[in-house]
């Protein structure tokens, strides 16, 4: 007797000559339905085991993201740079006025570091571009106290935007006080020439007028004013000794007691606050190059600065301010003068070196011509301009050279290969 065939699942097949012609029925044979559909699941499945390893993949990576503390320092620093755009942004209505960069910059100047040259640029640039040039009257007040600062800050911030800040100050720090942390920049110069510009500006002015001087320092006596400048080098005036010699770290150290302190902690702190909180520091002896770079970062502030830098008109608006009556110290009183400004040196070549290290990212190249020869007991500091900003600048400031040469010929005499 030929046994039933069996079912797969147990017990007898109730169909064992195959499927009938109606197919069949629910119950036992839907498993039947099941079979002839498994091609189509197979591939389904897969489609849906795939998006569920995404969603986990996903899943995963929005947790790591919350518990890292959200995206890098670099996206950060990109979106603050570029500034926030969003979806509607892009496709939505176009908003009144787009700011492609930093909608708040300070520019806390230096003294005697080009800066009413570039006060004058502004002016122009701020008609001509549609940003809110926000000045002082106060020149003379760059160390405040913590009061003076809150309210400082209270009122930059409140400023309509668009704005560019600028007035000499020591470095604010806003975030201190829960306020943005705007944009910084900056000039500087050559240390010796920036105090001797100072000296001689204070007493005699510049060609806007000789009368200023007179305004600007009117409690001078008679022999200050004409105080020879070997004299209150080599006499050690506090004029022309340490602290007052200590200048241009503190703009960029901060409101800190310490950073009017001759020193490294000064020094350190100023470089870290160049790295972190300003876009450019320059070198007022390659002036060009710093309005090119300029122009590059913030063209809502800067687009055609240098064509307007170069235009005859305005060049004669920068003649003059050139200080007048300048007279050169002997190379024995430059020597005390760089023993005494040894920081303000290193911070200089510090800064001189990254400014170089940004331009060669963007192809621009130093045309440095080739270094005079230095007397043995000179310190050896570049101070040749690179890229002179006109003739006047060139002529304020070749006297350095000449001191080299002849210095070096009398050493000569003593040493032939000086």
């Amino acid at each position: 007797m030929k046994k039933q065939q069996q079912h797969p699942g147990g017990g007898a097949d109730p169909w064992p000559h195959g499927v009938p012609l109606g197919g069949a029925p629910a119950g036992l044979g839907s498993w039947k339905r099941r079979v002839a559909l498994l091609p189509f699941l197979r591939f389904s499945l897969r489609d849906y085991g795939f998006c569920m390893a995404t969603l986990l993949v996903f899943c995963l990576g929005s947790l790591f993201y919350q518990l890292s503390g959200g995206p890098p320092r670099f996206l950060l620093d990109l979106r603050q740079y570029l500034g926030n755009s969003t979806y509607l942004d892009d496709h939505g209505p176009p908003p009144s006025k787009v700011l492609p960069f930093p909608s708040q910059v300070v520019y806390n100047r230096v003294g005697k570091c080009g800066s009413r040259t570039v006060v004058l640029l502004l002016r122009i640039l701020s008609e001509k571009h549609g940003f809110n040039l926000v000045t002082s009257d106060i020149h003379n007040k760059t160390r405040l106290t913590k009061n003076e600062q809150m309210e400082l800050i209270k009122n930059i911030s409140t400023a309509e935007q668009p704005y560019l800040f600028t007035r000499h100050v020591h470095f604010l720090n806003f975030s201190r006080f829960g306020g943005d942390q705007p944009v910084y920049i900056n000039i500087i110069r050559d240390p010796v020439n920036r105090f001797l510009s100072n000296y001689f500006f204070r007493r005699f002015g510049d060609w806007r007028g000789e009368q200023n001087h007179m305004i600007r320092t009117p409690s001078m006596r008679q022999e200050e004013r004409y105080l020879d400048i070997n004299e209150c080098i080599l006499e050690n005036y506090p004029e022309c000794s340490n602290p007052r010699l200590f200048y241009i770290i503190p703009y960029f150290c901060g409101q800190h007691p310490r950073c009017r302190e001759p020193g490294e902690w000064a020094l350190e702190r100023a470089k870290l606050n160049v790295n972190e909180n300003f876009l450019l520091v320059g070198i007022l002896e390659e002036l060009e190059d710093v309005l090119l770079l300029l122009e590059r970062f913030l063209p809502h502030y800067f687009k055609g600065v240098l064509s307007i830098y170069k235009d005859p008109e305005h060049r004669k608006l920068g003649n003059m301010t050139v200080t007048v009556k300048k007279t050169v110290p002997s190379p024995e009183a430059v020597q005390i003068l760089y023993q005494r400004m040894r920081y303000e040196y290193e911070f200089y070549h510090y800064v001189k070196e990254q400014f170089h290290l940004l331009k060669r990212k963007f192809g621009l190249k130093s045309h440095v011509s080739k270094p005079p020869l230095r007397p043995h007991f000179f310190i050896p500091t570049p101070l040749e301009t690179e890229e002179p900003i006109d003739d006047e600048e060139q002529d304020d400031e070749k006297w350095l050279e000449d001191i080299y040469k002849s210095a070096c010929e009398r050493q000569d005499k003593i040493e032939p290969d000086c």
